[in-house]
């Protein structure tokens, strides 16, 4: 792709949530990955197609990043909403291994 091309788009892009979560909270991680996942299933019954992909935890950092696969950045923060995952920001992100 030349520089300054537009990125071709995606089927589905994934975006990232970031939340603050303590360093040693696992038992908030887990809760929190199964809502995530509810949520998804939930609005996607409803029609707006989202699928919770995985989280990261950075305890050093007490960050935690949400990875979900929506239509929109939109559709992605109104999971993390519902699922109470207290967003600090919502980004795309595009998986290596994917960009030309």
């Amino acid at each position: 792709m030349a520089p300054g091309a537009p990125c071709e788009p995606r089927a589905v892009p994934s975006y990232l949530v970031e939340t603050y979560l303590a360093q040693c909270n696992r038992a908030e991680r887990t809760a929190r990955e199964a809502r995530a996942r509810s949520v998804a299933e939930e609005l996607t019954r409803e029609g707006t197609s989202v699928r919770f992909q995985r989280a990261f935890h950075l305890p050093a950092d007490e960050i935690c990043f949400f990875v979900f696969a929506a239509p929109s950045s939109r559709d992605a923060a109104l999971a993390a909403e519902r699922a109470e995952l207290d967003p600090i920001r919502v980004v795309e992100a595009i998986p290596t291994g994917e960009e030309n």
